[in-house]
């Protein structure tokens, strides 16, 4: 169970101490592994990957990839959302293709998503309703599908591919984005998490149907 203390290095009843002794093991034992990271580190940043992912703690972007630290530039939110009108995603973006020049933009979603469960819902949640919306316009958009789907777990699985698959939309529809595939061959993916194995599974992301609509030219 995810509450079982037994699993978890950092219980209820540990303090910022324990953080940082936890630190200081981590970067000894790095720092012995790999001596040329930190000091390759501190005199930048080369990542090939930006990664769109959700803000669940179950889903550690660098972990997952056993991957270092410097190898993956990120953007987390509630569910992987990429609103058209959120400068934070569009900034990330920004300098990752622009600055960064990295080559792979992964959207991750995962399964057990509370965010894509909430969406498929109708209680009131407050604040974060505005922001769940995006999801309920993917819910509503694939009304008919979700709703044949009979098992709870199903469907929601299949909404969050479905958000997955609308967020690389929303990625590839960026002017910068679109010059960085034509100009560099940057790649983008969807990838869906399973919490509960450990595995990414890579999604068959069909053609945009608007693609021809928002294709941005010199």
């Amino acid at each position: 169970m995810s509450n079982d203390p037994s699993v978890f290095r950092f219980s209820p009843q540990d303090d910022i101490e324990a953080l940082l002794d936890r630190n200081k093991t981590w970067a000894q034992r790095l720092s012995a592994l790999r001596p040329a990271l930190f000091p390759s580190l501190a005199n930048g940043q080369h990542p090939q990957i930006l990664w769109i992912g959700c803000s669940d703690s179950r889903v550690p972007e660098t972990s997952l990839l056993d991957l270092l630290p410097g190898e993956v530039f990120v953007h987390r939110n509630i569910a992987n959302v990429l609103p058209y009108d959120d400068l934070s995603s569009l900034s990330v973006i920004q300098y990752a293709v622009e600055v960064l020049k990295v080559q792979h933009i992964i959207v991750c979603g995962h399964y057990a998503c509370g965010g894509v469960m909430a969406a498929l819902g109708s209680k009131k949640l407050g604040l974060i309703d505005n922001w769940l919306r995006h999801i309920r316009d993917v819910r509503a958009k694939h009304k008919d599908e979700l709703n044949a789907i009979t098992d709870p777990q199903e469907r929601c699985n299949r909404l969050v591919k479905l958000n997955v698959i609308e967020q690389i939309h929303h990625v590839k529809r960026l002017a910068n984005v679109q010059e960085a595939m034509t100009e560099r061959g940057v790649k983008v993916h969807g990838l869906v998490y399973d919490v509960g194995s450990g595995y990414v599974e890579l999604l068959k992301v069909p053609a945009d149907p608007q693609e021809e609509v928002y294709t941005i030219k010199a």
